[in-house]
């Protein structure tokens, strides 16, 4: 009984277990049944720490939040450099969209297992192992001597990213409780849009004066400094209860996933669906993906619960963030070679003209969340979803000589419309379940986000490759042979061939041929977009009461259940 006693008794004021930054773990007798049913309503009770201590973990977090999305908005305005065959790799699409999609397939498939090594080996084992990967392959990364090294160092920083998001969240939830956790969850939050605003800037401010790898060479003196805050300030907590590791789900999510972007993406490479080699890869990667689903019906604490997803609110809700994040992902991989390839910005220029959308979403959050303590969620999110759909479909209209101006106002709005649709439906997605599944809910919904934006960069990619080689064959008839193969790869790849062989004309009939190849992707997106809105109409549809209406939470409620990602 002495043991139990002194497991449960929270440690004071500069305890000298703080002070060695001891693994430590809280809440009452893990054996006891009460702990045995609800074990994540003891996750709120946290050790007694100095509020100036308080402070500076929350700093040293933010700190690692905002590597994660520095990273996430760097490499777009990064695709067009290394694209080019002088400047940068000489990637091809299909080598972009992995680059690009490996890391967030790492990271989606990664990121609910992670938390179980937290509970299993303490969180801040998990986020200083995350930290030493995410740094080891930035360094791989920005001294890659060719794009399939720049895929596998972007799949190993998705690994590090997995294992540091998690990890910062469960930290603040174990440093901070009541009011107090509260403040904390709404100051981290700002490293998000902190992050989307100063990434393309950055990237651009580098890639102007040094070379391609310094966007990921700076992402070390950010961990060292982080590792620092760490090893001084932050204890490391776990949980008393293990979840189990799940690798089973994680072998069969990342294989299942891998096949399908592979198929999809490849189909963009053959510019055919009806190949083997096309859609054996996709129909592999559904079974595949099936079976995971399976196996996580059959395991008693799954890391992904795909009973939530029966629920109407639920299901349909995360149906239609997946839906949005898809269509995010292929714009964004759009805007990336518009403005710099077709317009012929400087990577600087492109990340200032990029602004407008990190503004609009830091803007929207807050705006949405305000509205829909006013009217509800469906007649915010619903209309805003719409919004942002009908923004992506207006690429349909631009053109290489669109002012900047029109740009700026249809980033600015698209912005605003996705930052009142993801923060508060995800918050309400959340809330409409019972605390104990909260985690559980929060791990379904990172990971569906996640998954959405890799199939978007491969759909999206592979849609802007078929109509880009359709589109460029009539201009290639007096090419010689080994430009034409060259051209038809990319328009990045056509103005470097129109230069060499001194035809201007081949590089106009690239950007014609990249804007007629970009107004065709926009229509999809645009219309899968649209259909997400519907979805979501649908699963917020009244039923009795109105269906995801949120309601101002207690702190502790609220804040218990807030896990986010990137996403």
């Amino acid at each position: 009984m002495a043991s139990k006693a002194r497991l449960n008794r929270p440690p004071v004021q500069g305890h000298s277990e703080i002070d060695r930054g001891a693994t430590m773990v809280y809440g009452p007798d893990p054996s006891s049944d009460l702990h045995r049913s609800n074990p994540r309503l003891f996750m709120t009770e946290s050790p007694a720490l100095p509020k100036s201590r308080q402070q500076l973990i929350l700093a040293v977090l933010m700190l690692c939040s905002l590597l994660i999305w520095l990273d996430n908005t760097v490499l777009s305005t990064t695709l067009e450099t290394l694209a080019d065959p002088v400047r940068g790799l000489d990637a091809s699409p299909a080598g972009l969209q992995w680059a690009t999609g490996s890391y967030t397939l790492a990271f989606a498939t990664l990121m609910f297992t992670a938390g179980a090594l937290g509970d299993r080996f303490g969180h801040r084992t998990v986020l200083v192992t995350g930290l030493v990967i995410f740094a080891g392959s930035s360094l791989w990364a920005a001294y890659a001597s060719d794009a399939g090294q720049l895929i596998s160092a972007r799949a190993a920083m998705g690994v590090g990213g997995a294992l540091i998001t998690p990890a910062t969240m469960a930290i603040l939830m174990w440093t901070f409780t009541g009011p107090a956790r509260a403040t904390a969850i709404a100051a981290f939050s700002t490293s998000a849009g902190v992050g989307m605003a100063v990434g393309p800037v950055l990237a651009g401010l580098l890639l102007d004066h040094f070379w391609w790898g310094s966007v990921f060479l700076i992402n070390v003196p950010v961990v060292a400094l982080a590792l620092v805050g760490i090893a001084v300030l932050v204890p490391n907590f776990r949980s008393p209860v293990l979840r189990p590791l799940d690798p089973a789900g994680m072998v069969l999510s990342v294989s299942g996933l891998a096949a399908l972007a592979y198929g999809l993406i490849h189909a963009g490479q053959v510019a055919a669906w009806g190949r083997t080699d096309v859609w054996a890869p996709i129909a592999a990667g559904l079974v595949l993906l099936a079976a995971f689903v399976c196996v996580e019906l059959r395991i008693k604490a799954p890391g992904f619960d795909p009973r939530l997803l029966v629920q109407r609110t639920f299901g349909g809700g995360n149906a239609a963030l997946g839906l949005l994040l898809f269509a995010v992902a292929a714009v964004t991989f759009y805007n990336a070679f518009y403005l710099q390839g077709a317009r012929g910005f400087s990577p600087m220029e492109a990340g200032l003209a990029s602004l407008p959308t990190a503004l609009g979403a830091i803007l929207g959050a807050p705006l949405g969340a305000r509205l829909v303590r006013r009217w509800s969620l469906r007649p915010v999110a619903a209309p805003a979803l719409t919004a942002a759909a009908l923004t992506m479909g207006a690429y349909g209209f631009l053109g290489l000589r669109t002012p900047l101006l029109w740009i700026e106002i249809l980033l600015l709005v698209q912005g605003l419309a996705i930052g009142m649709v993801i923060g508060p439906v995800t918050a309400a997605l959340i809330n409409s379940l019972p605390l104990e599944r909260a985690g559980a809910g929060s791990a379904v919904t990172n990971t569906v986000r996640q998954a959405g934006s890799v199939i978007g960069i491969a759909v999206g990619g592979t849609i802007l490759s078929i109509a880009y080689r359709s589109a460029i064959e009539p201009s290639l008839s007096d090419v010689p042979g080994p430009a034409q193969d060259q051209a038809r790869v990319s328009a990045e790849q056509a103005r470097h061939v129109a230069t060499a062989i001194h035809r201007p004309a081949l590089a106009h009939a690239a950007d014609d041929a990249f804007l007629h190849a970009m107004h065709v992707g926009a229509a999809w997106i645009m219309l899968v977009a649209l259909f997400g809105a519907a979805v979501l109409v649908a699963a917020l549809r009244p039923a009795g009461k109105p269906a995801g209406l949120v309601q101002e939470p207690a702190h502790d409620r609220d804040t218990s259940r807030t896990e986010a990602a990137p996403g």
